[in-house]
Order: structure tokens, then sequence, then C-alpha cells
């Protein structure tokens, strides 16, 4: 036998496999090691964070959000509605008390002619013919008036009832918002009790483990889609649900019980328990 060939940087190293000749990860971190125990620690910590990944998503998830969001874009819409009806009951109103004044100026005018028409002040045959044809003229002019008037009266009348429609429309949808708001917070109530209590029994347990362990658990949490460590079960990574080819398992074998190992497809921290398949 010759002298065994140097491992390679990182724990890297040949290895022929049936697919083709490719460089091979060591499933375990350099220089890295830590209890079984402490390993197996490590897993209840990513039950926990996937735990408050669930909390989270759950909290940003809400059915609530997706009903307020839609009940405030109707309740915008007939606010708008409400304003513009608004402003156009302000608008005939302004326009009614101008049509009411037009008519009240012919009025008395008219009233006027007829007392001096009804004195006998007015004796010239013409002059009282031109009164006459004045009185006449503002009759008439007093009614197209008052016609004015009228289907003023009828447009703001409309636009009242169109006031009261949306302003009860208005005030539904904001009762709806403030119980879908309600039940909102009292979910994130509930929400934030639970993930205070997970966030506790987290730092309790995160406490108890190495600091390097849990470093590198950190690290490949945040670059793996929130999961660091995997347990190692039936010769599977439950991180990537890969299994693993039969060298890296026989390298696993080989494995001191407190070396961290890793796997080679994902390189999450993979835990071993008696339900490996080693």
């Amino acid at each position: 036998m010759g002298p065994a060939r140097p491992r390679l940087e990182d724990g890297h190293r040949p290895l022929d496999r049936a697919r083709g000749l490719r460089h091979f990860r060591s499933p375990w971190s350099p220089e890295l090691n830590a209890a079984p125990a402490d390993q197996i620690r490590l897993l209840d910590v990513q039950d926990l964070d996937v735990r408050l990944q669930q909390l989270a998503h759950k909290r940003k998830s809400l059915p609530e959000h997706a009903e307020i969001e839609s009940l405030t874009k109707d309740h915008t819409q007939l606010r708008d509605l409400l304003v513009a009806a608004q402003t156009e009951e302000s608008d005939t109103a302004r326009e009614q008390t101008k049509a009411e004044q037009d008519v009240d100026q012919v009025r008395q005018r008219a009233a006027r002619d007829q007392q001096r028409l009804d004195s006998g002040a007015v004796t010239s045959p013409k002059d009282l013919e031109n009164l006459q044809r004045e009185i006449t003229s503002l009759a008439k002019r007093q009614g197209d008036l008052e016609d004015v008037v009228l289907e003023v009266m009828e447009r703001r009348e409309s636009a009242q009832e169109r006031v009261a429609e949306l302003t009860e429309r208005v005030t539904s949808v904001q009762s709806k918002i403030d119980d879908a708001t309600a039940r909102r917070d009292a979910a994130f109530e509930q929400i934030d009790g639970e993930v205070a209590t997970v966030t506790k029994e987290r730092e309790v347990v995160a406490g108890s483990i190495p600091e390097d362990l849990l470093k590198l658990y950190d690290k490949l949490r945040g670059q793996q889609g929130g999961v660091g460590a995997a347990k190692l079960y039936a010769r599977s990574c439950q991180g990537c649900r890969q299994e693993l080819a039969i060298t890296e398992l026989a390298e696993i074998r080989k494995a001191a019980p407190d070396t961290v190992v890793r796997c080679e497809n994902c390189r999450r921290i993979l835990v071993r328990t008696s339900e490996s398949g080693l």
C-alpha cells in the first residue's frame, strides 16, 4: 500500500462515480465539533425558527388584509362620489336661491305696477297701455322663472337623495372596515403573543448551544431559505429531501459523533440520530 493521499483544501477530494468524475466536498465542517446533544438541540432551534417563519407568513397572509384593502378601495370610490353629490347639492342650493330671488324681484316689480294701475295715478291712455303691457310681460317672466325654480328644486332634491344614499353606503362600508380591522388586530394580538413565546423559548434553547455552531447555523439559515440544519433521516437529508450517496454515507459513518457534518447537496448541517439509517 502506498502512502495515503492528503485531503484537499476545504475538505474536497476527487471521487469517481457512475455519473462521471466530480469533486466531492467533505460532509463535515472543518475543525468544527459539537456534542451530539448540542447538535440535536440545533434541530429544536430549527423547529422554532420554522414556527416563527410560519407565524410571520400567517400574520402577513391574514384574509383580513385583502378584505380591508378591497373595502378601502370601495370606501374611497364612494367618498369621491359623495363629495361630487354634495358639491352638486351645494351648487343647486345656490342656484335655487338665485332663481327664487329673481322670482321675488319680478313679483315685487309687478306688484308695484299693479298698485300704480289700481291707484288711478296713471291717466294717459298710452301710459296705461304700456303699464298693462309691462304687467303682462312681468307675469310671463315670473312664470318662466318659477318654472326654473321648480326645475332647480327637482335637481336639488335628486342631489339630496343621492347624498343621503351615498352617506349611508359610506357609513356601511366604514363599519365593515372597522369590523375587519378589529378582527385583524385580534389576530395580530394572538399571533404576536405566540411569536413572543416562541422567541423566548428559542433564546433559551439557543443559549445552550455552542456559539460557533449557532453562528454556522444562522449563516446557513440565511443562505438556505430559513433552514440551516436538517435531520439525517433514513439516509436522506430532510433539508433538500435528497438521498445521500453511498460514498457520502460511508464518510459520515466514519466521522466522530461530535463532528459537525454537512449535506453534500445543500450544505446544510446534517444532524445524526438513531433514525439516520447509518
